[in-house]
C-alpha cells in the first residue's frame, strides 16, 4: 500500500525505492506479460525455441498459458536460470563468453525447426544474453576461429555495430538464419528487450530477424581494419554474400516480432509506483550510457538541483533512468569486486557527500550486477558516515573498483537472486 504523506526518513525512502525497483522488474515477468501476446492456436505443430536469460521462464509461462496445446522444442538460458517445464527442453550454457554448450544448444535449436510445414507455428522466445548462448559458427568454422577474429576486432578500433555485423556474418543461426531454417512454418518471435531502441536485430543477434546490414558489409569492415583473416574465415564471409543474395525474398510475410517487455516499460512501471506515493517521476530515458563513475556525478548533480532549486522538477521527485553504463579498468589498476550499478551508486554517494534528503538505488533487472550475487545496492544520506565509522573511505573503494564490498560491509546490497528476466539496468534517485 502507498505510504501516507509525511516526513521522509531512511526507512520510508528505502521502502519506496525498493517497491519502485521491484515494480520495474515485475513489469517484465514472463508470467505476467507473455500470455496476452499469443496468437490463435495453430492447426499444426507448435515448436518452441529460444535463447536468453529469460527464455526458460518464458517457456514455462507459455506452457501455463496454453495447457491444451501440444508443445515441443528447446530453449537455452544462462547457468542458474533454468526453471521446470513439462514439454519444452531447457538447456544451460555460458554467459557472457560462449562455451561448447552454446554450440550444442544452437544445434539443438536448429534441429527443432527442421521438417515443418506451412500450418506449423514456431514461437521463438528471445531475451538479452542470447547471443553468447547460441553460438553456431558458419560452415567450415570453429568457435576458436570466431574467438580469434573477435579478439582482433576488439583491438582494431571497430565500433560495436561493426563487430556485430562481422559476428552475424560468421554465424549459422543469427541474423535471421533460424527463421529461414524454420520455413515454411510461421515464426512468431516474442522478445524481452535489454537494449536501447529495442531493435530485434540486435537482441541476441536476431536469430529470427533479417539483419539490418548486408553480407558485403562484413567484408568491407575486415578490409577497413586490415584484419588478418584465416582462409576459412575469408571463405565463410565470401560464401555468406552469395547465400544472402540467394535468400532474398525468402522471409515468410506471416512472421512477426512482438516486444512483450522493454526497458522503457519497466521505467514507466516504476514511475506509476512513484505517483502512488505522491512522488513526481522524471524519466530521463532508457538509453543512458558512459562511464559509471561519470554517470553517478552527472545524475547526482541533477538530484542536487532538484533538492536545492526544484529544477528540473519539484521535490518530492524521483529521477529514473535505464541503459547500461561502463566500468573501464585501466592497465595497472587494482581491481576489487564491483559492478556497473554499485560503482554508479558509490560515485553518486561520494559526489553528494551525505547531502540530506537524497537516496539512490540502482540494480540490474536480471538480478546480477556484473558477476556478483547482488542486483545492485542502495545509498542514503548517512551512507558515508556509517562507512567512516567502520574505517572505510569511499574514494579508496571507488578507485579500486571495489564498490560491491563497500555496500556489502554496510549491508546495503540489493539481493534478489536471478529474476529470470532482463530489461537492463534500473537507476532511481529519490529526492525528498
Amino acid at each position: 500500500m502507498p505510504v501516507a504523506q509525511g516526513v521522509w526518513d531512511n526507512t520510508r525512502a528505502r521502502s519506496v525505492l525498493r517497491s519502485m525497483f521491484d515494480a520495474a522488474v515485475a513489469s517484465a515477468d514472463p508470467f505476467r506479460v507473455l500470455a496476452g501476446h499469443l496468437p490463435p492456436k495453430p492447426r499444426g505443430r507448435c515448436v518452441v525455441v529460444g535463447a536468453g536469460k529469460a527464455s526458460a521462464a518464458m517457456a514455462a509461462a507459455l506452457e501455463a498459458a496454453w495447457p491444451d496445446v501440444v508443445l515441443e522444442g528447446v530453449v537455452v538460458t544462462r547457468d542458474g536460470h533454468a526453471v521446470p517445464t513439462r514439454h519444452v527442453r531447457i538447456l544451460e550454457a555460458s554467459h557472457p563468453v560462449p562455451d561448447h554448450r552454446s554450440e550444442v544448444a544452437a544445434k539443438a535449436v536448429m534441429q527443432a525447426v527442421q521438417g515443418l510445414g506451412p500450418d506449423d507455428l514456431v514461437i521463438a522466445l528471445i531475451s538479452g544474453g542470447g547471443s553468447s548462448l547460441l553460438a553456431l559458427p558458419a560452415a567450415g568454422l570453429t568457435l576458436d576461429d570466431k574467438r580469434v577474429l573477435g579478439k582482433q576486432l576488439l583491438h582494431s578500433g571497430a565500433t560495436i555495430a561493426e563487430m556485430n555485423t562481422v559476428r552475424r556474418a560468421l554465424s549459422a543461426i543469427k541474423g535471421g538464419r533460424l527463421a529461414l531454417a524454420a520455413s515454411p512454418a510461421q515464426v512468431l518471435t516474442l522478445v524481452i528487450s535489454d537494449v536501447p531502441g529495442d531493435d530485434p536485430a540486435v537482441i541476441a543477434s536476431g536469430p529470427t530477424v533479417p539483419p539490418p546490414d548486408k553480407a558485403e558489409d562484413a567484408l568491407r569492415i575486415v578490409e577497413r581494419y586490415r584484419l588478418d583473416l584465416s582462409p576459412s574465415v575469408r571463405q565463410a564471409l565470401e560464401r555468406g554474400v552469395a547465400e544472402q543474395k540467394a535468400q532474398n525474398g525468402l522471409v515468410d510475410p506471416r512472421n512477426r516480432v512482438v516486444m512483450i517487455a522493454t526497458p522503457l516499460m519497466a521505467l514507466k512501471a516504476a514511475a506509476d509506483v512513484a505517483r502512488q506515493h505522491g512522488i513526481t517521476p522524471l524519466v530521463l530515458g532508457d538509453a543512458l550510457e558512459g562511464e559509471s563513475q561519470v554517470a553517478g556525478i552527472v545524475l547526482g548533480g541533477m538530484a542536487r538541483s532538484v533538492h536545492a532549486h526544484g529544477l528540473p522538477v519539484q521535490a518530492p521527485a524521483v529521477l529514473l533512468s535505464g541503459g547500461e553504463t561502463t566500468v573501464t579498468i585501466c592497465a595497472g589498476e587494482a581491481v576489487g569486486k564491483g559492478g556497473r550499478n554499485t560503482e554508479f551508486l558509490l560515485s553518486c554517494a561520494q559526489f553528494l557527500g551525505g547531502e540530506a534528503g537524497i537516496w539512490g538505488l540502482a540494480g540490474d533487472s536480471d538480478g546480477i550486477d556484473g558477476t556478483e550475487d547482488a542486483a545492485g545496492a542502495i545509498f542514503a544520506p548517512d551512507t558515508l558516515a556509517r562507512a567512516a565509522q567502520k574505517g572505510y573511505v569511499a574514494e579508496s573503494f571507488l578507485h579500486a573498483h571495489n564498490s560491491y564490498m563497500f555496500f556489502k560491509a554496510l549491508d546495503d546490497l540489493v539481493i534478489t537472486g536471478p529474476t529470470l528476466t532482463n530489461v537492463n539496468d534500473i537507476r532511481l534517485l529519490l529526492i525528498a
